[in-house]
């Protein structure tokens, strides 16, 4: 009874043993599986590592290839095919009807987009042509570019037809200042009234308004005011630039020169 109770019998310690082995330390077996868990967790084994650079390879082929591709220069656009002769005509001749001031070569090839040195001549060609043929208007350059203009032999029949019997003319003293400013511009307003003899600040203001004439700076001596003829002076002319002008030597007097010595 006292060996029952004092000391436990042979059998139960190997049960014991295997408890306390089972909880304070692992065993065999245990050591081998929390030994594969490390090593599954912490380092990755042969066959893991060449999966990871298979797997880094592959993605640093693909973004070699994306900045390969962004990288790639974009094919040239097609250039713009040239217009035939006739198609080019027609597309000018559709222009110049509905501008309302000269346009210049520059400006209709880069609208149709064709060469420069297209358009001048084909330009020539279509004038020449209206030329030819008799009709009722032209085509001139005018102003730097090119326009149509009816012809002067049927100017009685458009003035009828727009002005309606309504004059609408510049008077004698606003021709003779405008003369006076195209043939000496710049000019100041006191030498326009000192050639014409009268004042012409009215005349000027008028002109001024009605787009003939502008103001081009001051004088550096006065300081006064600079008048010049403008663009729409050209086009109402039908001139291309002041060149144009007819000279005046065929409309002076033979005595013009002791005229101005008389006036001075």
């Amino acid at each position: 009874m006292a060996l029952a109770v004092g000391a436990p019998v042979a059998d139960e310690q190997p049960t014991d043993a295997s408890s306390t082995h089972s909880v304070g330390e692992p065993g065999a077996d245990e050591q081998g599986t929390d030994a594969s868990s490390t090593l599954s967790v912490g380092a990755p084994g042969a066959g893991g590592q060449a999966a990871g650079e298979r797997a880094g390879t592959a993605v640093g082929d693909a973004g070699g290839a994306r900045k390969q591709r962004s990288g790639r220069a974009r094919p040239a656009p097609e250039p713009t095919p040239l217009l035939d002769d006739t198609e080019l005509r027609g597309a000018l001749e559709a222009i110049l009807l509905v501008v309302d001031e000269p346009v210049s070569e520059l400006t209709l090839a880069q609208v149709l987009e064709q060469p420069p040195e297209r358009i001048g001549p084909m330009l020539d060609d279509i004038a020449a042509g209206y030329t030819a043929a008799g009709h009722g208007f032209d085509l001139r350059r005018a102003a730097g570019g090119w326009r149509l203009y009816t012809r002067p032999e049927y100017a009685s029949y458009v003035e009828r037809f727009i002005l309606d019997g309504q004059s609408v003319r510049l008077t004698q003293a606003a021709l003779e200042t405008l003369a006076v400013v195209a043939y000496k511009q710049p000019v100041t307003r006191s030498r326009i009234s000192a050639i014409r003899g009268v004042n012409c600040d009215g005349v000027i203001r008028t002109l001024v308004s009605r787009g003939l004439v502008e103001e081009c700076g001051t004088e550096s001596d006065s300081g006064a005011y600079l008048y010049r003829t403008t663009t729409m002076f050209l086009e109402k002319l039908g001139l291309n630039s002041l060149d144009d002008l007819p000279p005046l030597a065929p409309f002076l007097p033979d005595d013009v020169e002791e005229l101005a010595d008389a006036s001075r």
